[in-house]
């Protein structure tokens, strides 16, 4: 059973963030994270259950959990745990999609037993890529796993575009460019190979 996404607008959570980005003067209102949420969660809820179900497949874990809370602000650097995106004003709205897609990655790889299962895997990626910053080792296999998804349901174009927004980001570029040369299919191969 995949767990259902529960989208979340927090007050006190939200302020928070819009007291860390006292300066942006676009900070986004309630009013329009609300009718972002409405939006991006319809979008989501299409290929939902897709998107999870085949994380299962290519992964070897199960969810644990029967449903995941994600919280929606205004502004921050997303992130997995508390899972949280930030509204992406500029952006379409599968772009919402797709950071959500990526954190939901780091959620199947700690959700309780999953941690144990993984021990020998990550171990393993560790020793390989052991000249690798210890951010580009965990997003390794994350970011093959959302080539995966990308390239079996969205379409090179929106892999490329996701690629590409993240270039500036040192830890994140060395991770692409690892799974750009070694091959998507093989990082998760060695991944899957090591669940117990």
């Amino acid at each position: 059973m995949v767990p259902k996404i529960i989208f979340k607008y927090s007050w006190i959570y939200n302020q928070h963030w819009r007291e860390v980005y006292r300066k942006d003067k676009n900070y986004p209102s309630e009013k329009e994270i609300l009718s972002y949420i409405k939006k991006v969660e319809n979008l989501w809820r299409k290929d939902e259950k897709t998107i999870l179900k085949e994380f299962e497949v290519v992964s070897g874990l199960r969810w644990q959990e029967k449903s995941t809370v994600c919280y929606v602000v205004g502004r921050c650097i997303s992130f997995s745990d508390p899972l949280t995106i930030m509204v992406y004003k500029e952006l379409p709205l599968d772009y919402f999609v797709d950071v959500l897609t990526h954190e939901l990655v780091h959620q199947l790889f700690t959700q309780n037993d999953n941690s144990r299962k993984s021990k020998k895997t990550w171990n393993y990626f560790h020793r390989k890529y052991k000249s690798e910053n210890h951010n580009t080792i965990i997003h390794i296999p994350v970011c093959a796993m959302h080539s995966h998804i990308f390239l079996k349901y969205f379409g090179q174009t929106r892999l490329e575009r996701e690629i590409k927004s993240l270039s500036n980001l040192p830890t994140y570029k060395s991770a692409w460019d690892i799974v750009e040369r070694e091959g998507y299919q093989n990082i998760i191969k060695e991944f899957k190979r090591r669940i117990n």
